[in-house]
């Protein structure tokens, strides 16, 4: 709900005489790659859970990793726009790429802590120190995590398109 009154908010005030659009930052792109890449890397280890307990917790390890690159290449673009001269501050158009942009990515890191929980909890099945209640606790975060990225594309073709 938040994310569609931002949503509202932002196609409202493009009409402002204060708007100034903002050129999309090209590592927004590969962030994009990235996130459709975890989307895949995350429903393979969810279809090895049953298979391969090593395979299963390696896949959660990669989309782990490509959630991190995701987050970093945010910031990175982040500093794109600052050395652009484009501040939170600027006007209403800057304010929401960093306002989305960061809130997506808070959200995003609330699910890196979820894949580093499968994580660990694989690699405990695979010493035999906790027991198979694992399926219940993938297909949540799994749900969680397909959202994050789809709610990304959106915002991202949002940024590029309306401004």
């Amino acid at each position: 709900m938040t994310f569609t009154a931002l949503v509202g908010s932002y196609v409202y005030l493009s009409g402002n005489e204060q708007w100034q659009p903002v050129r999309v930052p090209r590592t927004f792109f590969v962030s994009t790659i990235l996130i459709l890449t975890s989307s895949v890397t995350l429903e393979k280890a969810r279809r090895r859970i049953a298979i391969d307990l090593q395979e299963y917790g390696r896949w959660l390890l990669v989309t782990l990793c490509l959630g991190l690159a995701f987050v970093a290449s945010q910031l990175i673009a982040w500093r794109q726009l600052v050395a652009e001269g484009v501040f939170l501050s600027s006007n209403p158009h800057s304010s929401f790429f960093y306002l989305f942009s960061g809130a997506h990515g808070l959200h995003l890191m609330g699910g890196m802590i979820a894949l580093a929980v499968l994580t660990a909890r694989a690699r405990r099945l695979l010493l035999g120190i906790e027991d198979e209640k694992r399926t219940a606790g993938t297909e949540a975060v799994c749900l969680y995590w397909h959202f994050m990225d789809g709610l990304w594309v959106a915002l991202f073709l949002l940024l590029w398109f309306w401004n």
